[in-house]
């Protein structure tokens, strides 16, 4: 049993996930040991040192969710403490949070940052995958079966705005929007939906209005336009973050050798990484990270795909979207496509919780993938030995 459950694990995401974690490794090292002592006035290997205790932990995390059978999480013993601890997390924060670009989002426990709102993002996934597998017998009606979940996603969402955090509310929007897609429900009630949100989040905007229509954030828009009329102001990032892209060419400058990161691009090992990466290792470092974190999104809906459990397919389909749209809001705001909305790359940038919380979140995507493929090679086996040891017997009493 132990070596079929072995054999039926999926190794080609496994390695993925590791490539792109060391790789992201060696990237915050480089990216951060000009400003560990300029800015920060610490030792050079100061971010890296702390990645790898982060790796570290989230190695021991991954390998836990990748052999607890997910399925167990469907009950409401694991469901209740996550909604419990979710709301009560994000609500302590307006307590007890410690503020960091702007932002009321993280716990400040001596030389650690915890940010609540990156593990409330697989909350809400398990939360609606399971919900929405339960009620799939009248996943149509309504009131029943649509509405009640949607009370967890609009109390999450309005905490995580509060803070303010815009770009993480609006990311797990994003993510549940693409769970509630794939419940099953018919387009009608998902349009019901949508209104709703709007109808709700309009008061939301008019109380939050002088953050949501900030100078500030309105900048963020017009400097897309073109960043170097306002190089020294508003456009700093963005400027800084075209030259080291453009600077790095085909082949780059070579690993370690940026420019841009020595005090020009700032959170250089954080949201600009991949502008670092861009600069030193060009088309190819880029290329790597854009392939990688492409298999792994496209490997997860190919998991969901094959899933024949409402609760594994949804599970995978909301850790997929999560990765893939905080991917691209990465890379867009970073190549000015978007508004900088300051959301890490997934694997790549630096960061304990959010490296710790997609090892999570990745380790149960492998375990779906396990319970898949053992399904599929074992499972239909067993009822062809069945029928061989049949054969002279009455064939219509055989139970597939």
């Amino acid at each position: 049993m132990i070596k079929k459950i072995l054999k039926s694990y999926d190794y080609s995401l496994i390695i993925a996930i590791i490539l792109l974690s060391a790789f992201g490794l060696v990237m915050v090292y480089s990216a951060s040991m000009a400003s560990a002592v300029q800015r920060y006035g610490v030792t050079s290997d100061y971010f890296y040192q702390r990645q790898k205790i982060f790796m570290t932990l989230a190695a021991v995390v991954f390998l836990v969710s990748a052999l607890f059978p997910y399925k167990a999480m469907k009950s409401n013993k694991v469901l209740a403490p996550i909604v419990f601890f979710s709301l009560i997390g994000l609500g302590t924060l307006f307590i007890f949070g410690h503020v960091a670009g702007n932002a009321q989002s993280w716990f400040k426990i001596g030389p650690l940052s915890l940010q609540p709102s990156e593990f409330v993002k697989l909350c809400v996934i398990i939360y609606l995958s399971a919900v929405y597998a339960k009620k799939q017998n009248y996943i149509n009606e309504f009131n029943r079966g649509v509405v009640p979940p949607l009370v967890y996603l609009g109390l999450v969402t309005m905490l995580i705005a509060f803070q303010p955090d815009f770009g993480t509310a609006f990311i797990v929007v994003a993510i549940a929007g693409t769970i509630i897609l794939s419940s099953g429900m018919n387009f009608r009630n998902f349009a019901k939906i949508i209104m709703i949100v709007l109808i709700v989040i309009t008061p939301f905007l008019f109380a939050l209005k002088g953050e949501v229509f900030s100078q500030k954030r309105s900048d963020r828009f017009s400097v897309l336009k073109d960043p170097f009329a306002v190089e020294q102001t508003s456009g700093f990032h963005l400027a800084n973050s075209y030259i080291a892209i453009g600077s790095g060419g085909v082949n780059g400058l070579g690993l370690g050798r940026g420019i841009q990161k020595l005090g020009y691009l700032p959170e250089s090992h954080t949201d600009f990484i991949m502008a670092v990466i861009a600069e030193e290792l060009g088309v190819w470092g880029v290329g790597f990270v854009i392939l990688t974190l492409g298999y792994i999104v496209l490997r997860g809906i190919y998991i969901a795909l094959k899933c024949k459990d409402p609760f594994g397919s949804m599970l995978a389909i909301g850790i997929s979207s999560m990765i893939g749209i905080q991917s691209f809001i990465n890379l867009a705001g970073v190549s000015g496509v978007i508004p900088l909305t300051g959301v890490p790359l997934p694997f790549v940038s630096y960061g304990g919780s959010s490296l710790i919380q997609l090892a999570i979140a990745t380790g149960i995507l492998v375990n779906v993938s396990m319970f898949v493929n053992y399904e599929k090679k074992y499972k239909k086996k067993q009822p062809q030995k069945e029928m061989k040891v049949n054969q002279k017997g009455n064939v219509f009493n055989f139970r597939s």
